[in-house]
């Protein structure tokens, strides 16, 4: 079993930055991938980026490419998401996701193990 904390959000207004952390613990040595998704009121749960723990593979959506970076820092347990140039698009509930397999990146229907999640709010 892995356990999965996101901390970081909170309300920003267009343009601004914020970092969400995701603290993982349990069964961690054998993640093959992590990822961040969010979800909107009445929209469906979307990857938002999400990376190959080992190599370091990384996937992007377009509406985030150049804007958000998904890093981790393996010592820690922990994996990042910048997110620089908000839109008030970007609001949103934003989910850690793990799993110990190499499957698709962006699914979120092939993570096992989630985050409680965190609230992002950009107004404009």
């Amino acid at each position: 079993q892995v356990q999965l904390v996101e901390s970081g959000g909170g309300s920003v207004q267009a343009g601004g930055s914020l970092r969400l952390s995701c603290l993982a613990s349990g069964y961690t040595s054998r993640i093959g991938r992590m990822g961040w998704f969010r979800q909107a009121p009445g929209k469906e749960r979307e990857g938002v980026a999400a990376i190959y723990i080992d190599g370091g593979t990384t996937y992007y959506a377009d509406s985030v490419k150049g804007r958000f970076t998904i890093s981790q820092d393996n010592a820690k347990n922990t994996l990042y998401l910048q997110m620089n140039s908000l839109k008030p698009e970007d609001t949103a509930i934003y989910y850690c996701a793990a799993d110990h397999h190499l499957g698709a990146l962006n699914d979120p229907y092939d993570y096992n193990y989630w985050g409680q999640g965190t609230q992002v709010t950009v107004s404009s």
